[in-house]
Parts: C-alpha cells; sequence; structure tokens
C-alpha cells in the first residue's frame, strides 16, 4: 500500500483568536446550544447588572423580550467605563465586548463579590449574536456602540445624545445568531420568569422587571415586577406555601468572616421530604458544596444537642441523623465568597475547604439562639426529628421487603410483572399501565423480546403525604421498586437499572393525568437520578381515531384532529371514535398506537428546573384541593414532546 506524504508543521496550528475561538467551540463557553444555552446569554447580561447590585450601585434590572425577539437588559448602576483602556488602547466598553475574561470580575478591582460562573459573559454574548447593541449612561452623555458579523464593532463608541446628570447605567440588546443556536432562537418567557424571581429572592430589595413585548396584541404582553423586602425568607415562604408549615416564624440568620458571608433561611412543614437549595454569588449549586455541607452538619448537632440539653431525648431513642433533622425542612443557603472555587461534574459544586467551618460557626450561633428564644417552636422542630428517627427503623424493616433476591430467584419479581426475555437494559423498557383491562391488551400486544409490562390498580399512594414506612409497605411501589432493580434510599444504584426506558402509559383523561402527576411525584421524590438521566417517559395515545373510506387514522389532539378534518375532501363521510380510555383498546390498536417503536410518540419527562417541580408538585399533591384541579384540568394532556 502506497504511504502518504505525512506534512505537519506550524501551518497545522488553527490559531483561533478572541471571539472567533467562542463561535467555533460555544459549548465551552455557555454549555451547549440548546434552550439552555440560548437562555445562558440572558444571564450573562443580567450577571453584570446584580454586580452592579452586589457592589451597592444598582437598585433597578429591566429585562425585555422585543418584538423581534431579541433581548434588551437595562440596569441603572455605574455604567461600563467609556474611557479608554490602557492596554488594549480602546474604548473600555469594546475591550469589554470583544476581548475574553476582560471585565470588573478579574484582578479584584472592580467587583469585591461576583456573579456569573465563567467571568467572560459580555463577550461571548458578542460572539454568539447576530449583532448587539449598547448605550451606557454616564456624565449626562449617552454613549453608544453596535456590534455585528460575529461581534465586530461597527465604529468606536460614540456619544449620540445627552441624558440628565442623574442617569446612569448600562442598556445592552442583543439577538442571538440562529447560525449558533440551530435549535431554537426563541426565548421562553417562564424559563427567564424562574430565575429572574430567583434572583430577585437571593438579592433583598432589588427590583427586576420582567416584560414580553412579543404579541402584537397589547393587552397579550407581559409585564412582572419582582422585588422582595425579605429576601429568603420570603423564597422560603413562597416555597412553602402549600405544604404547611409546622411553626410560625421563618428562620433567618446572617453572618460574615473573612469577606465571606453566608445567608441562610429555613422553615419546617408536614412534608417528609426536605427541600434544601443552595446558591454562591446568586450561582445555583446543585451538587452542593462547602457552604451546605458546614450547615448541614451544623443542624444535625445544634438540634441534637438542644433534645439532650433539654431532656426532650431520652437515652433510649433512636439517635438522630441528617436525614431525620431534615425532614420536612425547606431550607435556602445563600453564600458570597470573593473567589469560589466550583467542582463537580457541572462546577456547581462549591470546593472552597474553608466555607465548610465558617458556614458551621456562623449557623450554629444563629441557629442555636433561635432554639432558646423559641422553646414551643424548638419543641415541635425537635419532635420532629425524633419522629422521623423511629419512623426510619420501621421503614428500614419495610424497605427489606423490597429488595430482589439473587438473579436466579424469578420469584423476587412482581407476581404480575410481564417481564421481557431480554436481558440488555440499554434496549428494555418498562411500561406501567393504569389498570388491568389495558395491561392485559399490553401484554398481548407487545413485543415480549424488550417491552415489559407492569399493570396498576388504581391511583398509587400520594407520597407527598405519605411516611416512609407507609410508603414501602404500598404493595404497587413496592412492585415497581422490585421491578427497577436500582434499590432505592441509600441502597440505589442505578447501574442495577433493569430497564433504559421506563414508560407511564395511562389514559389521556384527567384521570389519567392525575395518575402520571402521582407516579411522577413518587419518581421525583424517590427516583430522581431516572429523571436526570433520561429514562423517565410518557406515552400518548390517540384521542380519537378518524375513519374516512379505507382510511383510519390516529390523532393525538383536539388540534390535529381539526387539521386533519381540514385535508379531507368530504367530512361527511368521516367517522371519528373517541378514545375514553386505554383499556378500549385491543391488543392490535394498542400496540398500532401507543407500543410500536415505529409510529408511538413518547413524552421524555425531564428536569430542567427542578426547584420549579418541587413548587408545581407540591401545589398539586399537598392539601390545597383547587390548585391541583385547575392544574389538572388544564394539563390533561403534557405539552413536552419528543418522537421516538
Amino acid at each position: 500500500m502506497e504511504q502518504k506524504e505525512q506534512h505537519y508543521d506550524a501551518s497545522d496550528i488553527q490559531v483561533l483568536e478572541g471571539l472567533e475561538a467562542v463561535r467555533k467551540r460555544p459549548g465551552m463557553y455557555i454549555a451547549s446550544t440548546s434552550s439552555s444555552g440560548l437562555h445562558h446569554l440572558v444571564w450573562e447580561i443580567v450577571d453584570n447588572a446584580i454586580d452592579e447590585a452586589l457592589a451597592g450601585y444598582c437598585d433597578d434590572i429591566e429585562v425585555i423580550i422585543n418584538k423581534d425577539n431579541s433581548v434588551t437588559v437595562k440596569d441603572d448602576g455605574r455604567g461600563i467605563p467609556v474611557g479608554v483602556h490602557k492596554k488594549t488602547g480602546l474604548s473600555t466598553v469594546e475591550t469589554v465586548y470583544t476581548v475574553l475574561h476582560a471585565g470588573g470580575k478579574f484582578g479584584g478591582g472592580g467587583y469585591k463579590v461576583s456573579g456569573g460562573l465563567h467571568g467572560v459573559g459580555a463577550s461571548v454574548v458578542n460572539a454568539l449574536s447576530s449583532w448587539v447593541e449598547v448605550k451606557v449612561y454616564q456624565d449626562s452623555k449617552v454613549h453608544f456602540i453596535r456590534f455585528e458579523n460575529g461581534g465586530h464593532p461597527v465604529k468606536p463608541l460614540e456619544v449620540i445624545d445627552s441624558c440628565s446628570k442623574e442617569r446612569t447605567g448600562t442598556t445592552v440588546t442583543f439577538k442571538p445568531d440562529p447560525t449558533i443556536f440551530q435549535e431554537t432562537t426563541v426565548f421562553d418567557y417562564d424559563i427567564l420568569r424562574t430565575r429572574i424571581r430567583e434572583l430577585a429572592f437571593l438579592n433583598k430589595g432589588l427590583r427586576i422587571i420582567l416584560c414580553d413585548d412579543r404579541p402584537d396584541d397589547v393587552a397579550s404582553r407581559k409585564k412582572e415586577e419582582f422585588t422582595y423586602q425579605g429576601g429568603i425568607s420570603e423564597y422560603v415562604e413562597m416555597l412553602n406555601k402549600s405544604k404547611g408549615s409546622i411553626h410560625d416564624t421563618i428562620v433567618h440568620l446572617f453572618g460574615e468572616q473573612n469577606d465571606i458571608s453566608l445567608e441562610v433561611a429555613l422553615q419546617y412543614n408536614s412534608t417528609y421530604t426536605p427541600t434544601v437549595y443552595s446558591f454562591t454569588n446568586n450561582i445555583r449549586t446543585p451538587e452542593g458544596g462547602t457552604h451546605e455541607d458546614g450547615v448541614k452538619r451544623a443542624l444535625t448537632r445544634i438540634i441534637t444537642n438542644y433534645a439532650k440539653n433539654q431532656k426532650l431525648m431520652k437515652d433510649a431513642d433512636e439517635p438522630l441523623n441528617g436525614d431525620d433533622v431534615r425532614e420536612g425542612i425547606t431550607m435556602i443557603i445563600s453564600c458570597k465568597h470573593p473567589d469560589p472555587q466550583f467542582e463537580g461534574q457541572t462546577k456547581t459544586k462549591l470546593g472552597n475547604s474553608e466555607v465548610r467551618k465558617i458556614a458551621d460557626d456562623i449557623f450554629s450561633e444563629g441557629f442555636e439562639r433561635f432554639l432558646m428564644e423559641n422553646p414551643s417552636e424548638a419543641k415541635v422542630i425537635v419532635d420532629k426529628a425524633m419522629m422521623a428517627a423511629r419512623v426510619r427503623v420501621a421503614a428500614k424493616k419495610a424497605r427489606e421487603l423490597t429488595r430482589r433476591k439473587t438473579a436466579l430467584e424469578v420469584s423476587s419479581l412482581p407476581g404480575k410483572l410481564a417481564d421481557c426475555s431480554s436481558k440488555d437494559a440499554s434496549i428494555c423498557e418498562i411500561y406501567i399501565v393504569e389498570g388491568d383491562s389495558a395491561g392485559g391488551s399490553a401484554k398481548t400486544g407487545r413485543d415480549s423480546k424488550t417491552q415489559a409490562i407492569l399493570p396498576l390498580r388504581g391511583k398509587i399512594l400520594n407520597v407527598e403525604k405519605a411516611r416512609l414506612d407507609r410508603i414501602f409497605a404500598n404493595a404497587e411501589i413496592r412492585s415497581m421498586i422490585t421491578a427497577f432493580g436500582t434499590g432505592i434510599g441509600e441502597e440505589f444504584d442505578i447501574s442495577k437499572l433493569r430497564y433504559h426506558k421506563i414508560i407511564i402509559m395511562t389514559d389521556a383523561d384527567v384521570d389519567g393525568s392525575h395518575i402520571r402527576i402521582l407516579l411522577l411525584t413518587f419518581f421525583y421524590r424517590y427516583f430522581k437520578p431516572l429523571i436526570e438521566g433520561g429514562y423517565i417517559y410518557a406515552a400518548q395515545p390517540p384521542l380519537y381515531k378518524v375513519e374516512y373510506g379505507k382510511t383510519e387514522k390516529y390523532v393525538y389532539s383536539e388540534e390535529e384532529k381539526d387539521e386533519y378534518i381540514k385535508t379531507l375532501a368530504d367530512p361527511t363521510k368521516m367517522k371519528i371514535s373517541r378514545y375514553k380510555g386505554l383499556g378500549e383498546m385491543d391488543a392490535e390498536e394498542l400496540w398500532d398506537t401507543t407500543m410500536n417503536i415505529e409510529k408511538r410518540i413518547l413524552l421524555k419527562i425531564t428536569l430542567d428546573d427542578a426547584m420549579l417541580a418541587d413548587q408545581v408538585l407540591s401545589e398539586l399533591m399537598g392539601e390545597e384541593v383547587e390548585p391541583r384541579r385547575e392544574f389538572i384540568e388544564k394539563n390533561a394532556v403534557f405539552v413536552q414532546n419528543l418522537d421516538i
């Protein structure tokens, strides 16, 4: 074989200058070019305005989705400096928007504490936009610069108008580049709203306005204002709204050591699951970190010591552990650090070792004082933790019932499970089917090599209102835990998952949606890694069968039915059958419409925002009936959509 000439020298090494590198590898700077990356552009600009607020110079921020789907972010801070930058020879505004790692976040001189995960915000937004316009209000002048074609200035910064001396701040408008964001360039109002509300909670007194100017009808446009004088206390109050708090006072603690500040708000509720959200410099840290570790460690120690010192706990009582003292807690932890070090798989875990002791010290002092000054509320908190400890012991015994025996002991699987023959989990899927009738059709119509069927009888237990021992004693829940094979709680091992698609198959009506929500609540509380890993789906059965001549068509929504009817030459000759439930379909129909891999539509269940999901689930599954009824009636068919 003839050997080709190997030519490899300096000319083969590609050097990407500045913003060109960002456009070449956008995922390195904003994680992805999907919807999450698109919205990340907004957060980069908003973070700059938040930095001004953290420094004490900004009171108002406005975020506007414009008619052309560009976004404008206004703040009343000091405004980006407009003078010539001595290192680049360009205006500082142009430098900030064209040079990576240029800004007040570097070198320690601009901001004591700064938000934003990477600190490359403005220039990255510029690189990934079709165009960007920046206005700076300073010294009675309006300075302006526009960038196009991947971040290149049309001309240098110039003064285009005058303004009052009191008017200061920065206004940035950008239009995402559709050649970069090929999946979507349409901003989702609800995604923006959730994070903006969160930022308002985390920055007490800051006012953030969100506007959606896209609808032609002025009355349909949205405008909301978020400002919370109580800060994260109001955050806890909102999250606990539907959970039934068991004591009146929201504990709110604050302290500072070595330029590192910690703020914690907490309140216990009548549920059995903890809701703990931690942040560093406004960045959510879902993997926790040293700030969260320090607070959790202190919480366990302080409650245990108080219970013993007040003779509320006897020697014979079960010792309290971290899970016991966190049962039913809603807690927000906010740390502000001048030099945060993030680690973990998603770079959202605080790694600074010195923070652990600081967090422990600050929280211990404040929480111990609260318990001593509020003995009646302290007793309620201790009683809940001690009850959790007793239930934990009972639940451990009940959990034994869910453990699978060895692979050779087939009897360990639930009796009503029709398992698939393949042992390759990557191609296996299990249908969780509402009702024995539909379960029978599914068993008959399935592909028995890769599809397993587990029928459920009626509505499963509402885990939002049940303790662990009752949950593990429930036959339907035990069947699911055993069938999945992963174990649960401390024993959970995702590598033992027996099916890589767990598919909820319920009727396309209000009751079916309610059952689906109950199942999702169970998965969210006890199998969250399965949702995060993309293993949970919902089948979408058809609503109608439309027969026209010899043609049969299944349609999955009212809109699809109406659109299809418009295409028929003579609608008077058609016959429409409305499916009220899966049980009405025979095995062949169920296969054709809902289970055939070639034709079916599956809805992938995701947790893009676990905090929002937690709030919605609490509203739906809590004691208040009305919010649940309204939600189910409005969302009888889920809108997430994934064609398989």
